[in-house]
């Protein structure tokens, strides 16, 4: 009955519902991907996709997908090739801007919105899951007057929210800000914002020369991708700005070999490198049905792998049981995981004698130096959330010490 409904249901209408769906459940994106026998309707919420037991008849899902696309005013003839688009609007009461991307399959078209509320508030930094020492730390790393600082992880692991609230921490009137990013995700108060198009040659090194002159103090450069845009915001760092930048490297240490496989020279590097926040995002928790629970065998010795000895009875293990809030995961929302890298003097004089990443590592951790699978365990120790969720997203940091 379900079924019919929604095959007779106008699919403009259906559209609306399914982002409306994905507003209630907190998502940040839809996937829409055709299989041999129909359509599958997913959701990610708290960074993990998550069906929501909608299935489409494949005719429908092509006619769902051309509204989509239709509406992200892309081409309706073309489905050979993937295309972008985007549109807006308001559900559920939320005004939404939706990021669109479609790729062609064998079975047809598959369609991911990423939703962006347009007045979704630029987190403060205090909010970002940071420990207070390493807060204190940022804090006064990003008010540094000129030089280089990068924020490192992959794809989806909260750098750009880092950064935006980085930035809004030190905007002022008397500051010029100017940033260049792919794309611009939410308007930033007194900051001067601009977006990359490559299909026309606006390009990120392009943009950041032109930015250049136009007398900033601060530049924000949403990817270092290629030896050139590299360089660029390298020597501008040199010259009298603060630059921050975003790296899709593991963690810390990593980044600093990639910025020499982009051929930045070694001095460079170490003249103008201030630091490195290498971050991923852990599921916290749900408030709503959270319980004390003694920890497992395995999480004991996990601890023990990380930090050198058994927990305490300090440690406030808890899970979630389940329930309709969290949708029965036992997680609700997210928090940072963190690893600060600040290129101090003893850093430097390693790097400029030809140390590699991992010798680098060794001087940074006698220094006393946080690695992000000890920043998680601290979450653990507090309650914020699980062992099992901290090794789900730092199981190739622990494979690579």
């Amino acid at each position: 009955m379900v079924q019919q409904e929604r095959e007779h249901r106008p699919v403009e209408q259906f559209v609306s519902e399914l982002i409306t769906v994905g507003v209630k459940e907190r998502a940040s994106d839809i996937h829409i991907e055709p299989f041999s026998n129909g359509y599958l309707v997913r959701y990610r919420i708290d960074g993990i996709l998550r069906p929501m037991g909608i299935s489409l008849p494949l005719d429908l899902g092509r006619r769902l997908v051309g509204a989509i696309k239709a509406m992200a005013d892309m081409d309706l003839a073309e489905s050979r090739f993937p295309q972008d688009g985007r549109f807006s609007g308001t559900f559920d009461g939320v005004p939404l801007d939706l990021r669109v991307s479609t790729l062609p399959t064998p079975l047809g078209e598959k369609v991911v919105l990423r939703l962006l509320p347009k007045e979704a508030p630029i987190r403060e930094l205090s909010q970002l899951g940071m420990e207070e020492d390493t807060l204190a730390l940022w804090k006064k790393l990003i008010k540094s007057p000129q030089g280089i600082i990068l924020v490192v992880g992959p794809t989806g692991s909260g750098k750009t929210t880092t950064l935006y609230a980085s930035l809004r921490a030190i905007s002022s009137p008397s500051v010029n800000i100017v940033t260049v990013e792919d794309p611009i995700e939410y308007r930033l108060p007194m900051v001067t914002q601009t977006q990359v198009h490559p299909e026309i040659g606006l390009t990120f090194s392009l943009i950041l020369r032109h930015i250049l002159r136009q007398d900033p103090d601060i530049i924000f450069v949403g990817e270092i991708r290629d030896e050139e845009t590299a360089s660029i915001a390298f020597r501008a760092s040199l010259t009298g700005h603060l630059v921050f930048s975003t790296l899709h490297t593991q963690d810390s240490f990593e980044a600093v070999t990639r910025l020499l496989d982009l051929g930045v020279e070694r001095y460079l590097v170490g003249a103008c490198l201030l630091g490195v926040l290498a971050q991923r995002l852990v599921r916290t928790v749900c408030p709503f049905c959270s319980v004390n629970s003694p920890p497992l065998p395995e999480e004991v010795a996990a601890v023990k792998a990380v930090t050198g000895k058994e927990p305490e009875d300090d440690w406030k293990f808890v899970r979630g049981k389940g329930c309709t809030k969290c949708g029965q995961t036992g997680y609700f929302g997210r928090t940072g995981i963190f690893e600060l890298l600040v290129f101090s003097k003893d850093l430097k004089e390693a790097f400029f004698s030809g140390a590699n990443q991992w010798e680098l590592r060794k001087v940074a951790k006698e220094k006393g130096m946080r690695t992000m699978v000890e920043d998680g365990m601290l979450k653990v120790k507090a309650g914020k959330t699980t062992v099992g969720e901290v090794l789900r997203v730092t199981s190739t940091l622990i494979e690579g010490e």
